[in-house]
């Protein structure tokens, strides 16, 4: 049933991200139920035209061919009666490589999205890397935001891409399997190059929300469907699945905490196979909030909530984005504070979405 208001954004459902924030008192979390799946590749018309292994140079890149797609997207929330507003992103999210293109880095397909090559640069070339705005990647991705921006017209929020942190980078740069032996051998390089690509990280978010306006006085994660009441930004390093809590303290935990201050709402993307930093991760005051992914290929969702429960101990908002059974999702009520506490849900058609909303409406 289409709603009151263009694609679901009732300005009203800005309050409750405010109490989300707040961790405010509230009888239950925030909800959001989202058709778009974990890869969205597939929803946009230009994907259709690449092949697999092919190379994307910034010219194959017309922001304009992307906005129809866009804003069908948008459309699930005529039909979805949830708390989340819906926004983009350039290339909602299905192309998040503009940092890693920017630093010069090709851009493969994939059968489901697309890749930055890993590097293998040597240390000379890789602590000379740079961030220049007068690269062609990251003009398309200034020029890609502005069609968005003038898209929208204040009818739904722009954000930044999901783009990969400095650990993601590093191993891009320095190929990932090097990455990992430099952990060892080359620690004082490390830190440096961690260093400099924690800045061009947010030297690329910063400008990015120079040219973005606010959505009612606020900020937008368009992945997340998160607004905030100030700067936002999402925090990547996937590549420390492979680190110990050691060395993440040592070299990358205080990269971390220089982006996290850099922004007044930072929040961290994290998986499963980090759990073994959560502890790390919480010590960064700066860090917000945490969105923790449900995967049951690895951690199902039962094995997740003490890791949950002690990101809510410590004060921090908390997304947990994923789909879980109807039984998975009666646990995790169970045992979650509603205070800061955000489901994503993944699902596949209304049957799903009616299937949850019963356990939630309990």
């Amino acid at each position: 049933m289409r709603t009151a208001y263009a694609f679901g954004n009732d300005p009203a459902k800005i309050q409750r991200y405010k109490a989300f924030w707040n961790r405010d008192a509230v009888e239950r979390p925030l909800v959001g139920f989202s058709f778009i799946g974990w890869f969205p590749f597939r929803y946009f018309s230009p994907c259709k035209r690449w092949t697999v292994n092919d190379h994307i140079t910034p010219e194959r890149i017309d922001p304009s061919e992307w906005l129809n797609d866009q804003e069908r997207l948008l459309e699930e929330g005529d039909r979805i009666d949830d708390d989340i507003i819906r926004g983009v992103c350039p290339t909602q999210v299905a192309f998040p490589v503009f940092l890693p293109a920017a630093l010069g880095c090709p851009i493969r397909v994939l059968p489901d999205t697309v890749l930055a090559d890993e590097q293998k640069l040597s240390w000379e070339d890789a602590l000379r890397v740079r961030l220049d705005p007068d690269t062609p990647w990251y003009r398309t991705y200034m020029d890609f935001a502005d069609a968005l921006v003038q898209q929208a017209d204040g009818r739904y929020p722009v954000s930044h891409s999901a783009e990969l942190g400095p650990t993601d980078l590093h191993a891009v740069l320095r190929g990932h399997n090097e990455s990992l032996i430099d952990l060892i051998d080359a620690p004082e390089k490390t830190a440096e190059l961690l260093w400099n690509l924690g800045e061009m990280f947010v030297h690329f978010t910063r400008g990015v929300w120079e040219r973005i306006p606010r959505y009612h006085g606020g900020f937008y994660d368009a992945q997340y469907n998160l607004w905030a009441p100030g700067s936002i930004a999402r925090i990547q390093e996937d590549a420390t699945a492979s680190f110990s809590p050691q060395l993440y303290r040592k070299l990358v935990q205080p990269v971390d905490r220089m982006i996290a201050s850099c922004f007044d709402n930072s929040f961290i993307h994290l998986h499963s196979t980090s759990m073994i930093l959560l502890d790390a991760f919480l010590e960064i005051e700066e860090i917000r909030c945490f969105e923790i992914n449900i995967e049951p290929f690895n951690i199902p969702a039962p094995g997740m909530v003490p890791y949950f429960q002690a990101v809510q101990a410590a004060g921090r908002p908390l997304i947990v984005r994923g789909t879980p059974s109807p039984d998975e999702l009666r646990l995790l009520l169970d045992a979650l504070d509603p205070r800061g506490l955000y489901f994503q849900f993944i699902v596949e058609n209304m049957e799903t979405v009616d299937a949850l909303r019963a356990v939630l409406d309990r």
